[in-house]
């Protein structure tokens, strides 16, 4: 029987792409590191705009009351904190969640961030954790610094993914379709799924546009906790359908799941109660803390 690699052949991964972006003397960048940088500054521009377009945030019927939308300078903040949160999260999630004899058999190592070894889901604690910290510090809904860090937060999820490829790391299951990439790194020489190049299309580009929608199109922002809710039912969903494709992880894993389908589906869980949630709330209106000094009162739209 004919398979498809023998009519059309699989793609040879290109010698020329590397994961150093450029070294300059003896420190070398990588791709790796620039998309964390890239896409976390570009989530935060993103989120700015958001904040600072009007019309997304007038509800269209009866509301509950005003709640503060957080300014420039408020999101300024959140992005350093999330960068805190992104780093210090994602290496211990990795640590725990993915490698945890390296506690005792080398713990030095759990400092080398830049050998790798990131997890999202710890990353993601971390940064929920900073958007804690942000709401707290500012006197702000949670819900309210949640929503803006999410939307622009499949930017960067699609970025890194991508460095994934590039670093040919994370790659998936032998295939005989005529995309299947032949990775270097692989202990074979059979085509697989770039399963990497999956999860940047869903995780970055499809669950950006959702979020944009639902932002847009059915102000999704006039109800706090909806956006959060759907980001992170969203990337629990997809990420557990490319686990099917994608290589686990070389750990015992639980039983028919592996440890990225068993680590995403409490995110389902939680994402669609949140959203669920928020949606079943009447809608806010908004309201912008006022800059003055010596003064603590909000105003609506129009009034300041």
């Amino acid at each position: 029987m004919i398979s498809l690699i023998d009519l059309f052949g699989a793609i040879v991964f290109p010698t020329w792409l590397d994961e150093t972006a450029l070294e300059i003397g003896p420190v070398s960048v990588k791709w790796y590191g620039i998309a964390y940088v890239v896409g976390l500054f570009a989530a935060y521009l993103y989120a700015v705009r958001i904040a600072e377009t009007g019309k997304h945030w007038l509800p269209p019927g009866p509301t509950r009351g005003p709640q503060i939308i957080p300014t420039r300078e408020d999101l300024s903040d959140l992005m350093f904190y999330a960068f805190l949160g992104i780093l210090i999260g994602g290496r211990i999630g990795f640590v725990l969640l993915y490698s945890i004899d390296m506690i005792w058999t080398a713990p030095f190592d759990v400092l080398k961030i830049w050998d790798g070894g990131m997890s999202f889901h710890g990353g993601f604690l971390g940064v929920c954790a900073a958007v804690g910290y942000a709401a707290w510090r500012k006197k702000t809904s949670y819900m309210r610094f949640a929503d803006l860090a999410c939307i622009g937060a499949p930017i960067g999820l699609g970025l890194v993914r991508i460095t994934n490829f590039v670093n040919q790391e994370l790659y998936g299951h032998p295939t005989d379709l005529p995309w299947g990439v032949i990775f270097q790194t692989a202990p074979d020489s059979l085509p697989r799924h770039p399963s990497q190049l999956y999860e940047a299309f869903l995780e970055g580009f499809v669950l950006w546009l959702i979020l944009r929608v639902l932002t847009t199109r059915f102000k999704g922002l006039t109800k706090p906790g909806l956006i959060t809710g759907v980001f992170v039912m969203g990337y629990g969903v997809f990420r557990f359908m490319v686990e099917f494709v994608r290589t686990p992880d070389n750990i015992p894993q639980f039983g028919m799941l592996t440890r990225g389908m068993a680590y995403s589906l409490p995110m389902v869980a939680v994402g669609l109660g949140v959203a669920i949630w928020a949606a079943r709330r009447a809608a806010v209106e908004p309201a912008y803390a006022s800059r003055r000094i010596g003064t603590g009162k909000t105003a609506t739209p129009g009034t300041a």
